[in-house]
């Protein structure tokens, strides 16, 4: 690997404010910013679409070589594709929250994306965010972080960005979702969500985004100095 290429992995439950936080510190970093969540959201979409249920497994390991799910960067923003489709908005709902969670407990879904996640770190330096960057996927990543906020204030969180996107949602909806995702992500066989024991801890719940922010390119800046 090239020796200059930095690989941040930033962990930690949803609706903690990785993508959006992970997204603005790669722009003032210069590091691509690579939203791994998206992509198991899209193996959900995939899933949804043909009708099969998120728990149906053999139906699950059906749809992976029927599908092609790639990247693409597009003025700095990432977009995710699903055979070519770009389904960047349309992975964004509850529903498919709930089925990215139950397709990733798959270990054949992770291994599907294993090999793309690592290539993307290998060619450049990223910030990567999910559940289990800096256990699994990374783990010689030289800067690991796990952003995390109490349920109330993420669902808070959550509940906003939803309705700005003109969805009717409430935020006791949301939190009940994001419990269950919270209870499934942690306990899952394959590559539960965890801290790694190398991760710095980042809690937001008290911090502004601005402060959030800048709380991660603190702990980026200075594991830099002194890698």
């Amino acid at each position: 690997m090239n020796q200059d290429v930095i690989a941040v992995a930033i962990d930690g439950p949803a609706g903690a404010g990785k993508s959006t936080i992970a997204r603005a510190a790669a722009a003032q970093l210069g590091f691509v910013y690579v939203d791994t969540g998206a992509l198991y959201r899209t193996i959900g979409l995939a899933v949804c679409r043909r009708g099969i249920d998120g728990t149906d497994v053999p139906g699950i390991l059906a749809t992976l070589p029927e599908i092609q799910v790639g990247l693409t960067y597009q003025d700095g923003a990432q977009h995710v594709l699903l055979d070519g489709e770009d389904v960047s908005d349309a992975i964004r709902t509850p529903q498919i929250s709930t089925y990215a969670s139950q397709v990733s407990s798959v270990p054949e879904v992770r291994a599907y994306l294993l090999d793309l996640q690592r290539d993307l770190a290998r060619r450049q330096s990223v910030i990567m965010d999910g559940r289990d960057i800096g256990t699994v996927i990374l783990p010689d990543a030289k800067v690991k972080i796990f952003l995390t906020a109490s349920p109330e204030k993420r669902a808070a969180r959550r509940c906003a960005e939803l309705r700005e996107k003109g969805q009717d949602v409430t935020v006791e909806g949301i939190l009940a979702d994001m419990e269950r995702r919270d209870a499934l992500d942690a306990s899952r066989a394959v590559a539960p969500l965890k801290q790694a024991e190398d991760a710095v801890l980042v809690d937001t719940s008290d911090l502004t985004l601005e402060q959030s922010i800048e709380a991660v390119l603190t702990v980026i800046r200075d594991k830099m100095k002194g890698a």
